[in-house]
Order: structure tokens, then C-alpha cells, then sequence
């Protein structure tokens, strides 16, 4: 299982004000740890957890664990892990021990560790720090009904004391226990990285299970033995799992107790990631789908970028930096406890600055894949497209790197550029931009352009053609003058520059468009 919350009554925590308060002291050699359990595709809420961590470790020097939660065989998947792998490795968050790299205190993925939870489970019942408990979830809502208490109420402690000759009349009965942890009769407090000094009341949090009657371990048993045993220090990790931290600080105490724990970890609890309508953003909004971020054309930079402002500034009114910048500024202690909105104009925004700072060759390279899926060029990879596609992309680069935010939108701005087509049929929106009388425009620029040589068919030369022809001695206003000639030639309201665009095209194909639209406009215009 993964780190998954479980529920405390509302009046558990005495304080959990995200207030100013004496932040703790991060230990001398930070470890942290990234531990997600395979269960669907990966969510932005699970990179920005990965990201904080992989921060934290690089900012400090430490160590960056990375383990995979997957005890649960009806939920967990091996096409999932892959996933979280493939994510990491697009992301560049890479980590210093645990899956696939090794480490001393391998193996990394919980379901190769049951030996190890099935010797501290015994530890723990020995010791008299856990205990059998036979009661089902039916008894124990019957009791808390009998005894005028709410039916979802929780465990009541009933199997705490039972003696030994009750617990032979339950095994004769064919029952099988689970495993309990005894929690004390006291307060449990401690100092968030984030969120200050938290008070779980005596009695709030009643005793709970580390081990199913079948024998499997539960996440709150082996979620802290591997913290303990990988000795990390560090623990940051979603709000959700607050209500959590008090079982994992008992246990800890009795781990440290037996000898299996070295040191209490720290703990920081970063805060929700909302989505529409400030709910918190669920795994199964689109929003929250990294992969399809990524179909949509975020590059790596862009969207960890964004992510980090998810609870974290680098500074006052600024908002891009890179991944270098991060590390040398982070510190989990500045990370605010109030929820943080997933705002994707904004996220887009700040892929778009960070596409205008990738060098050119780079943004083309990364644009191939996108634009080899929509058929637009001959290969997924730069080397091998055709010298022509070469010679077009180049040639576009600098007038579309500077006007999209995302990679998936370079296919409609090179895509008329990368065509032979001599007609483009004009998209809904695009039609929009022949108003006036579009086809006196298109004739008069056929009749100031065929006489350009073709040796001159250049950007300045066109410009100053069309430009006499359509605005001094016309008299048109520049919308209605190159209106209809950028829809002939791209198809689209949006383009490169028009031009540019005419320039990279050649005459042939540039005159065959502009007469193409011009026959079929009554169509386009009914």
C-alpha cells in the first residue's frame, strides 16, 4: 500500500495552524524517500512529492530513497511501476539508492520484503507494543452501538486484555487474529517541518492494525519499518496523511525500543494540490495526468517548474527558474501549509517561457516526435528526416519557437509549411479573417506577385510587394490586406509569420494557394 490517510475525528488535533514557529534542525545527513505504490498512471500530486523530496536531497547533499509500495496485489500493476519509472527518468529526477539502482538496504520494493515485517510483527507482539485482536468489523460496530456510540465510531480496545484462554476458545472457533498496535493513554505532539507544533489528544487515535488475520502486513506497519530500516530521517509527504503521523510516532518509539529504528524522523506535511472549483485535484481529473500533460506538449522544465510554485516560491514575483535554481534555493521549511491550486493557463504560461529559453536545435528535436505523430514529417528523430524537412523546420524554428507554449501546437504552425498542398481548405475559425472583399484582395496580391522572380522571392521583397499593392495603392487596412493571403497560405487564423511563411514555401506552391482559395471562396464563404 501506499501512503494512504487514515481518518481521525475532527477534534483530534489540538493545533494545526500553519503559523510562524521555530523550525526544526534537518538532521546532518538528510535521507529522504520517494515510495508510490503502482496503482494508475502518475499524477501531478506524485511528481510534486517526488520533486520536494529530490529537492531536498540535492539542496542539502543527502540522500533521495526511492522504494515502490506494493503489497496490494488487487490494486498494484507492473505496467504502473513502469510508469512511475518511465516518469522519473523523463523528469530527470533521478535518485541515489532503490529501485533499479540498488542500495545496502535493498530489496526496494515492499512486496520482496515480507520476511522483514513478518520478524518486527513478532518483535512488536513479543515486546507486548502490538497485541492479537479477534473482533470483527460487525462486533465492533454492535458494541459501539450497544454501548450508544456511533457505529463507524472505530475500534474500542475490546481484545486488549483478553486472556489466554479466550484467545484458544477464539482459534478453536477458527478465527484467525490480526495484530494491533497498542497505543498509549497520552497526548502525541510534534514539531511539522511545515505546519509547526500538531497535538494529537490521548484517546484520539484508537488502536490500530499493522497485520491482517491472513497474515498480510498493513501499510502503517510496513510503510515506517522501511523508513526505519533505510534509515531516513526526513519524511515529506501529502496532507492527507496527517492524520497518520501520530500511529507512525508510536510505532517509531517501539521500533527504537527493539532496537530497529536508530532515530525518530522528521516529518513535513506539504499541502493539498486543488483543482476546479477549489476541490482537491483527484487522480482521476485529467488535470492530474502527467502522461497527458505531456501528450499535450509540456516540456520537463515547464511543468517541474510549475509544480515547485505548487506550496513554494523561489522568491517574491518570480515565478521561472530552473531545476538548478530550485535545488540551490529549497528548503522544505518554506513550503506554505495552505493548498495550493493546479491552474493550467498558468502552467502553460510557464512552459512557454521555458520552450523560449531551449536552444534551437533542441527545440527541434524535441518538437519531431510530435509533429512524426500528427504525419506531418517522415521520422520521429531529426537525423533521419528528409533533407527538405530538415531545410523547412530549420528555416521555421526561430518564427514558431517564440509563439507556442506547448510542443503539441508546433504541428498547426509548421504543418503548412511542411505541405505541398497548393489548396489548404480554411479551418471554422479561420474564415473569420475574410471580411471585407477577400477576393479582390486575393487578385490584386496574384497580379503584384507573379511578376516577382523567383530568385527574389524573398521575405523584405514580399512584404514591400503586397504592402504597395494592398495598403498604399489599395488604400486596405493590414487586417483586411493580408487577411485572406495568410489563410490561403497556412489554412489557419493562426500562423508564423505570413512572409516568412511565403518565403520558406516558394513561389510555386505560395501562387498555386493564394489562385487555389481565390476559386473556391464562394464555397468557403456560403
Amino acid at each position: 500500500m501506499t501512503d494512504a490517510p487514515i481518518t481521525a475525528p475532527e477534534d483530534a488535533v489540538e493545533s494545526m495552524k500553519n503559523r510562524e514557529h521555530a523550525k526544526p534542525q534537518l538532521p546532518e545527513n538528510v535521507r529522504v524517500r520517494f515510495c508510490p505504490s503502482p496503482t494508475g498512471i502518475p499524477h501531478v500530486g506524485m511528481v510534486r512529492t517526488a520533486l520536494f523530496n529530490w529537492a531536498e536531497a540535492r539542496h542539502t547533499g543527502g540522500t533521495f530513497v526511492f522504494r515502490i509500495e506494493d503489497t496490494d496485489a488487487q490494486r498494484d500493476s507492473e505496467e504502473s511501476f513502469n510508469q512511475i519509472i518511465e516518469a522519473l527518468d523523463w523528469l530527470g529526477l533521478d535518485w541515489d539508492e532503490g529501485v533499479r539502482v540498488g542500495g545496502p538496504d535493498g530489496p526496494y520494493r515492499q512486496s520482496e520484503r515480507g520476511g522483514i515485517y513478518q520478524d518486527v510483527a513478532n518483535k512488536l507482539l513479543e515486546a507486548g507494543y502490538a497485541y492479537e485482536s479477534f473482533s470483527t468489523p460487525e462486533e465492533i460496530e454492535a458494541r459501539n452501538v450497544a454501548a450508544g456510540r456511533p457505529k463507524e465510531f472505530g475500534y474500542d480496545g475490546y481484545d486488549r486484555n483478553l486472556t489466554e484462554e479466550q484467545k484458544a476458545a477464539f482459534r478453536a472457533a477458527g478465527r484467525k487474529p490480526a495484530l494491533r498496535i497498542r497505543m498509549p493513554d497520552e497526548d502525541v505532539s510534534f514539531n511539522d517541518l511545515i505546519r509547526g507544533e500538531i497535538t494529537f489528544k490521548a484517546g484520539s487515535v484508537p488502536d490500530y492494525v499493522i497485520v491482517r488475520p491472513n497474515g498480510d502486513p498493513l501499510y502503517t506497519l510496513t510503510n515506517p519499518v522501511d523508513d526505519a530500516l533505510m534509515r531516513i530521517n526526513v519524511v515529506l509527504r501529502g496532507e492527507d496523511l496527517l492524520s497518520s503521523t501520530p500511529r507512525q510516532i508510536v510505532l517509531y518509539r517501539y521500533l527504537m525500543d527493539l532496537g530497529v529504528a536508530q532515530e525518530m524522523p522528521l516529518f513535513g506535511h506539504m499541502p493539498y494540490v486543488m483543482g476546479q472549483g477549489n476541490k482537491k485535484l483527484s487522480k482521476r481529473d485529467p488535470e492530474s495526468n502527467l502522461f497527458l500533460h505531456r501528450e499535450h506538449g509540456f516540456i520537463k522544465e515547464g511543468l517541474l517548474n510549475y509544480l515547485a510554485l505548487l506550496g513554494w516560491s523561489i522568491g517574491p514575483d518570480r515565478d521561472i527558474f530552473s531545476m538548478d535554481e530550485m535545488v540551490k534555493a529549497f528548503d522544505v521549511r518554506d513550503v506554505k501549509a495552505n493548498p495550493a491550486r493546479f491552474d493550467i493557463d498558468k502552467a502553460t504560461a510557464i512552459n512557454a517561457e521555458h520552450i523560449r529559453m531551449l536552444e534551437e536545435q533542441d527545440f527541434l528535436n524535441r518538437s519531431i516526435p510530435y509533429l512524426f505523430n500528427e504525419g506531418l514529417v517522415s521520422a520521429a528523430e531529426w537525423d533521419s528526416l528528409a533533407d527538405h524537412e530538415r531545410g523547412v523546420l530549420t528555416a521555421a524554428a526561430p518564427l514558431v519557437q517564440s509563439r507556442v507554449r506547448l510542443l503539441g501546437e508546433v504541428g498547426g504552425m509548421v504543418g503548412s509549411l511542411l505541405s505541398d498542398a497548393d489548396y489548404l481548405p480554411p479551418a471554422d475559425d479561420a474564415r473569420k479573417q475574410l471580411k471585407g472583399n477577400p477576393g479582390e484582395v486575393l487578385d490584386l496580391a496574384v497580379a503584384a506577385l507573379k511578376d516577382v522572380p523567383e530568385d527574389q522571392w524573398l521575405t523584405d521583397t514580399l512584404h514591400e510587394t503586397l504592402n504597395k499593392a494592398l495598403i498604399e495603392d489599395a488604400g486596405l487596412k493590414p487586417r483586411a490586406a493580408f487577411g485572406p493571403i495568410r489563410v490561403a497560405m497556412s489554412g489557419r487564423r493562426v500562423s508564423p509569420p505570413l512572409f516568412e511563411s511565403m518565403e520558406i514555401v516558394g513561389k510555386d506552391i505560395s501562387m498555386k494557394r493564394l489562385e487555389n482559395l481565390r476559386a473556391h471562396l464562394d464555397e468557403v464563404l456560403s
